[in-house]
């Protein structure tokens, strides 16, 4: 009762306000944790030597984009809903209130930001740091918040004609996969992606762990996306708190849990028939093109319509990501255009149809005008801008650059600095010691062997046991008397006839090269073929650069 009577006195409209504040704060958190899924998505798509290319742009999309859009966007898109030019409509998210801060400023930033990273994964492997930036900073400050002036605000020209898109079906993901589209056609394929013939190349990325990994962080964070767009909990009608947009809190989640589901059932289906397998990374493909499908009508799509709807963004997955690699040849490298562009396009366009209302030939009007003009614009300012930087000579990397790897090239570092580089190591876990001989006239020689990645250790050890645990390893390529295989990405066979290979190289005065390299054979063998092949050379001198010692004493 002491408790009812506090309550009572309490000002029904501060309990709302407080509550949809805290509400709309943890959404926003939710949605930005989406950059971590994107990053691991992306960076398990691209080539070793260019994830950390990809990781920078990932975290420079959210670094400039977020002051682009305080400083420039946020006005631009009250401008494009209709509020009118004026110095303070251009300043109102630097003199804002506090709680606009977040339900307003916050709430509209991380969903530009989603918007903007979408667009580096189709352009990985060859597009300059600064030209991304560059548009990075367009789309932040004017692309995005035109779209979503016009589509969400009251005065905005798409709103007023009826045109619908909940949580961003069209103006984050669909216009994203359109810009990316756009910016990939631009620039143009990486090298070696198109034969001379005009067949395709297939170039695998270097991790599927991190792609599916990155997958379930973008599912997780889309429940704020889409879950969270219910933006107040709470509304005050006659001086009583009532439920306000949570009133449909339950069907956005039920929408959004089965279009998650079925997505990656039709791209499962689509990937099956037409490679005859289940791939992997369009199986997680589907599953965030069903997302996006039932983004933008969760609100009002009925639950079997969801499923169908996603269902479908699923299916076309496969079939659209081939026709535009395969017969448009654009390189679309993260397969955004089938993720987030076509399956926008689609669920938006597939509202009438499965409304909760029934079909309705005004809604299917409204939503026809509106992908229409989202989409001329976003094709038209994308290919503007990379079209500047074509000009300039400044849109993508040298060949030399492209070939050596954006990590070295644009930032100069290695995100797996073993590969190719040689590595101090030993089997005894102790620190290296040399094997240099004692005796007068001893031989050096140089015991050279490629072998399975997966026996080093064994080698390691052994060379360990025989009194010689001094080793260079290097990561290595190549093709002996193992056969070629297929290997398949993306639905896409390739032949895999370079194989991965570890060469371990250990110089020896005192130990008999003999042993050493049985030692390796007994270690490295598996009775299969591909073993790899173990070499014994003579080495004229050896000379200790720090001692300057010459000879078998040096080694």
């Amino acid at each position: 009762m002491v408790g009812a009577g506090l309550l009572a006195q309490v000002d029904p409209s501060v309990i709302a306000e407080g509550v949809n504040l805290l509400w709309v704060a943890v959404v926003c958190f939710l949605i930005f944790f989406m950059h971590a899924g994107f990053a691991m998505l992306e960076a398990g798509q691209v080539r070793a030597k260019n994830v950390a290319n990809q990781l920078t742009k990932n975290l420079l999309t959210w670094s400039v984009g977020i002051l682009v859009y305080f400083l420039i966007g946020f006005g631009v898109e009250a401008v494009a809903g209709g509020s009118g030019v004026s110095m303070e409509t251009f300043t109102a998210a630097m003199t804002a209130p506090d709680g606009a801060w977040v339900n307003s400023w916050l709430f509209g930033a991380v969903f530009a930001m989603t918007a903007a990273t979408i667009v580096s994964g189709a352009v990985a492997g060859r597009a300059k740091l600064r030209a991304y930036v560059g548009y990075t900073i367009v789309l932040s400050a004017v692309i995005y918040p035109v779209v979503a002036g016009m589509s969400w605000y009251g005065g905005g020209l798409l709103a007023g004609l009826g045109f619908t898109d909940f949580a961003g079906g069209m103006v984050v993901h669909g216009m994203g996969g359109i810009a990316g589209l756009t910016a990939a056609y631009v620039i143009g394929p990486r090298m070696d992606r198109y034969a001379d013939d005009g067949s395709t190349n297939v170039i695998p990325g270097h991790s599927m762990t991190f792609a599916v990994l990155g997958t379930l962080v973008l599912a997780f964070g889309w429940y704020g996306f889409n879950v969270g767009t219910t933006a107040t909990v709470f509304a005050v009608e006659n001086g009583e708190l009532t439920l306000g947009g949570f009133g449909v809190v339950g069907r956005v989640a039920l929408t959004t849990t089965l279009g998650m589901a079925a997505g990656g059932i039709g791209a499962a289906l689509g990937a099956l028939a037409l490679t005859k397998k289940v791939d992997t990374l369009y199986v997680a493909n589907g599953l965030l093109a069903g997302l996006v499908g039932v983004t933008g009508i969760v609100d009002l799509v009925t639950w079997w319509g969801a499923i169908a709807v996603a269902l479908i963004c699923g299916l076309q997955l496969p079939f659209v990501f081939e026709f535009v690699s395969d017969t448009l040849q654009i390189d679309d490298v993260c397969a955004v255009f089938p993720v987030h562009g076509s399956a926008g396009v689609i669920g938006i366009l597939a509202l009438p149809f499965v409304h909760v209302n029934g079909f309705s030939v005004d809604l299917l009007v409204s939503q026809v005008v509106g992908t229409a003009v989202i989409t001329v614009w976003t094709v038209a300012a994308t290919a503007a801008v990379f079209g500047a930087f074509k000009a300039a000579g400044q849109a993508r990397v040298s060949l030399e650059h492209e070939r050596e790897g954006l990590d070295v090239s644009e930032h100069g570092v290695d995100t797996y600095p073993e590969f190719g580089k040689p590595i101090a190591a030993d089997g005894s876990g102790t620190s290296v010691r040399a094997d240099g001989g004692e005796e007068a006239g001893s031989e050096i020689k140089m015991v050279t062997a490629i072998v399975r990645p997966e026996k080093l250790g064994d080698i390691k050890t052994a060379l360990a046991g025989v009194g010689a645990p001094s080793l260079t390893v290097t990561n290595v390529s190549g093709r002996g008397s193992q056969p070629a295989k297929t290997g398949q990405w993306r639905g896409e066979e390739y032949v895999v006839d370079l194989h991965q290979k570890v060469k371990v190289e250990c110089v020896v005065a005192d130990v008999p090269a003999d042993e050493v390299a049985n030692a390796i054979r007994e270690a490295a063998s598996t009775g299969e073929p591909g073993d790899g092949k173990v070499f014994v050379l003579p080495v004229e001198d050896a000379l200790q650069v720090r001692t300057g010692t010459a000879g078998p004493e040096a080694v």
